[in-house]
C-alpha cells in the first residue's frame, strides 16, 4: 500500500540468484559509468526478453541488453510482444515456447502472472538492489502477496500538460498552477486564434490518465485507492465530482482539437505531433500526457526545453496529482542468467544508459540526473524521484484487463463514449459501474 498523499514538484524552471550468483563477473563499464553492481559469467547462456516496446524505446532497450551481454557474456534475444502482452504470453506458454523475462506494464499483470503459476520470484541479487535503488512504494507494487517478483525498470510521470512555447508567447499565457487557472489559459489561448486542446481520443488509455488525474487531486489518494480496487462505486459522487470537472474542458467543443469526433479519431502520437507543427497556428496549443510525450515531439522539428515546454499537471484539489505508470521485468523461466538480468535492471548502470538516449524515465533514484539528456527530462526525473512515495499508480492499470486495459471496452470505451457527449455524467456512471462490477466480480 503506498502512502498517503501527492507532491507537486515545479517545472517551470525547464528550459537474481542467492548473494553467490550475484559475484564474480567483470564491472566493466555501464552506459560512460563505472558499474554498480558485478554480474557472474555467463558464457554460452542464452536468454529471451519479451515486451511490447517498438521503434525508438525498443532500439534503446536493446542497448541496454547489449551492455549486458558485454559484461556476462550471456546471448540475449529481443522479442517483440503484441498487447495485450498477457494473452501474448499465454499463447507462448501454451506452445511450451515462454520467454525467460517479459517487461509487464501493469501491476494487475503481474499478478495475473503469479496467479496463473507463470512467474518466478526474484532472488538475492535483485532484491538486494531494489532495496538499495528503490522508495519503497516501487518495491511494493511489484509484489504479489508480499513476494517481489516485478523490477520496475521503466516509470511515466503522467502528471504532466505539454504546451507549444509559441503559442503561450503569442497569446500572452502563463504557465497555470490550478486548475482554474489552466481553465483561464486555455480561454486565453483560444482569444489568441488556437484551439486550447489536442486529445487522443481515439487511444482509450489517454482518456483514463485525464480522469485519474483529476480525480486524485480531487477526491484524494484515499478514496483514489478504494476506486483503484473496486470498493467504492463509479456512481459514488466523488466519480461524478470528477467527470463534471473534466467535462469543463472536454464539454468545450472549441478547446479539443476537431471537436469530440475529431478527437475520437486522432490517436495519440498525432495529438503530440499536430501541437508541435504548423507553425504558431498549430491545430492546438496544449497536449497532456507523460514524460514520454517526448518520443513524439521527436518526430517533429520542435525542441524540447525551448519550443515545447512542460507544467505539471494542475492542482484540482488541494494538491496537484503525481500519477505514474511503469514497466516491470518478470521472470518467467528460472534460471542464474534469469536472476542476473533481473539484478542488471534493478540496478543504476541498466537505467543510466537508456536514460542518456531519451525519451526514458526511471524510478530508480541512484541514477544521476545528469544522466538525462536534456532538463526537461532532468526536471521530471527528479520530480518522480522526490515524490518518494507520495504518488498513485495509473488506476486503470491497476484494474483487470477487461475493465482498465482492452481497446472498445470497459473504462477505455466509456470515457470515449463521455468524451462524445460530456453532459451525460450519470449515463457515463452507471456505464462505467456496470462494466467495473463484472471485471472486478463484485
Amino acid at each position: 500500500m503506498l502512502a498517503a498523499g501527492v507532491l507537486a514538484v515545479s517545472l517551470t524552471a525547464c528550459g537474481g540468484g542467492d548473494d553467490d550468483e550475484d559475484k564474480g563477473g567483470d564491472e566493466g563499464r555501464g552506459g560512460g559509468t563505472t558499474g554498480t553492481v558485478t554480474l557472474p559469467k555467463l558464457d554460452g547462456e542464452t536468454l529471451e526478453v519479451a515486451a511490447v516496446w517498438t521503434g525508438a524505446e525498443q532500439k534503446n532497450f536493446k542497448q541496454v541488453l547489449a551492455e549486458f551481454e558485454k559484461r556476462t557474456g550471456a546471448k540475449v534475444t529481443f522479442v517483440p510482444a503484441q498487447d495485450p502482452i498477457i494473452n501474448f504470453l499465454g499463447s507462448k506458454i501454451a506452445g511450451g515456447a515462454p520467454p525467460d523475462v517479459a517487461l509487464l506494464p501493469q501491476p494487475g499483470a503481474i499478478k495475473q502472472a503469479v496467479d496463473r503459476g507463470w512467474a518466478k520470484p526474484l532472488g538475492a541479487g535483485a532484491a538486494k538492489e531494489l532495496g538499495k535503488n528503490y522508495s519503497q512504494g516501487w518495491q511494493d507494487i511489484g509484489k504479489v502477496d508480499g513476494k517481489q517478483y516485478g523490477v520496475y525498470y521503466k516509470a511515466a510521470n503522467k502528471s504532466l500538460i505539454w504546451y507549444n512555447a509559441q503559442v503561450f508567447e503569442n497569446a500572452g499565457a502563463s504557465e497555470p498552477k490550478t486548475w482554474d487557472e489552466l481553465l483561464t489559459t486555455a480561454q486565453t489561448v483560444y482569444d489568441s486564434g488556437v484551439t486550447p486542446f489536442s486529445v487522443g481520443g481515439a487511444d482509450g488509455w489517454t482518456l483514463t490518465d485525464w480522469f485519474e488525474n483529476i480525480y486524485l487531486s480531487q477526491a484524494g489518494p484515499e478514496k483514489y485507492d478504494q476506486l483503484a480496487r473496486h470498493e467504492i462505486k463509479w456512481t459514488d459522487p466523488s466519480v461524478k465530482e470528477a467527470l463534471t470537472t473534466l467535462a469543463e474542458v472536454w464539454g468545450k467543443k472549441d478547446y479539443v482539437a476537431g471537436g469530440p469526433s475529431g478527437a475520437l479519431q486522432t490517436e495519440f502520437p498525432a495529438s503530440v505531433t499536430q501541437t508541435f507543427t504548423g507553425g504558431d497556428q498549430p491545430k492546438a496549443g496544449m497536449v497532456y500526457e507523460g514524460d514520454f510525450v517526448q518520443v513524439n515531439i521527436g518526430e517533429t522539428k520542435a525542441e524540447v526545453g525551448t519550443d515545447a515546454k512542460v507544467f505539471p499537471f494542475p492542482a484540482v484539489g488541494d494538491t496537484a496529482p503525481v500519477v505514474s505508470g511503469g514497466d516491470a521485468a518478470v521472470i518467467l523461466e528460472d534460471s542464474k542468467a534469469a536472476q542476473a538480468l533481473a539484478t542488471f535492471l534493478a540496478s543504476p548502470d541498466a537505467a543510466a544508459i537508456q536514460a542518456k538516449l531519451g525519451g526514458f524515465l526511471s524510478p530508480n533514484k541512484a541514477i544521476d540526473p545528469s544522466a538525462y539528456p536534456n532538463d526537461v527530462q532532468k526536471k521530471i526525473a527528479e520530480a518522480l524521484i522526490a515524490s518518494g512515495d507520495d504518488f498513485r499508480f495509473d488506476m486503470s492499470d491497476q484494474a483487470p484487463q477487461a475493465f482498465g486495459g482492452t481497446p472498445g471496452k470497459g473504462e477505455w470505451k466509456a470515457l470515449q463514449d463521455f468524451l462524445k457527449n460530456p453532459k451525460d455524467v450519470a449515463g457515463a456512471q452507471a456505464k462505467l459501474e456496470a462494466d467495473a462490477a463484472a471485471a472486478y466480480g463484485n
